[in-house]
């Protein structure tokens, strides 16, 4: 009788390559529920969601898909956060920034670093990530960031509007009177060049705080 390996035999027997995308998601979901193989819900879970668009699902969105939970939820969310990191580059392009949870998820590198450091990420008019982009690092001042400095990579990339986050190393996300004066600024000069500036958030291990939610842009 024929033996049929599991994806986790035939990966150290072959290599990552030598598996279907199903197997390799079935490996980091690695059991299912009632009824179902971790392999099942994974091909449920990319038949649902075809073209990478699994990966680019928040943690809130995975958590709702049938077969998740928290726990597979998170396990793939840290799988996918570890493959942008890792590959360098503008690997999230394409991503729809759809609110302050999504920039919180894109740029969880940054609550944890010792310096502010401003970041900018430039939308089409889909609202889709075409990229990212570190304007400044040291204390923010609304003399530091320049509406130029933010704004010249927007219109060198055709973007539709840029949202702007910087890291608090207090680790209170709350907005201080620089940072009102720097939203400020940046809200009037994208209206004038009409690349709107659709939010700006403050993130700190302790949470984010969103200009756009608070009503403030």
């Amino acid at each position: 009788m024929h033996r049929v390996e599991r994806p986790r035999e035939r990966l150290a027997s072959r290599g990552p390559r030598a598996l279907a995308e199903e197997e390799l998601l079935s490996m980091v979901l690695r059991t299912g529920y009632a009824g179902r193989s971790a392999l099942e819900v994974a091909r449920d879970l990319l038949a649902g969601h075809p073209e990478g668009g699994l990966g680019r699902l928040g943690l809130r969105d995975l958590r709702r898909l049938k077969g998740m939970g928290t726990s597979r939820a998170c396990a793939l969310c840290a799988a996918l956060e570890l493959a942008r990191r890792w590959s360098g580059g503008d690997d999230a392009a394409g991503i729809a920034v759809d609110g302050a949870e999504r920039v919180w998820a894109l740029l969880q590198d940054l609550p944890a670093k010792r310096q502010e450091h401003f970041v900018a990420l430039y939308l089409d008019a889909r609202n889709r990530l075409i990229h990212r982009e570190t304007v400044s690092i040291g204390t923010l001042t609304a003399s530091l960031v320049h509406p130029r400095e933010v704004f010249a990579p927007a219109v060198e990339r055709r973007a539709a509007s840029v949202v702007v986050a910087h890291n608090h190393p207090s680790g209170d996300p709350a907005p201080s009177p620089d940072d009102r004066k720097a939203t400020n600024r940046l809200a009037k000069a994208g209206r004038i060049l009409g690349i709107p500036l659709a939010d700006h958030v403050l993130l700190s291990q302790a949470g984010y705080f969103s200009f756009r939610e608070q009503g403030l842009l």
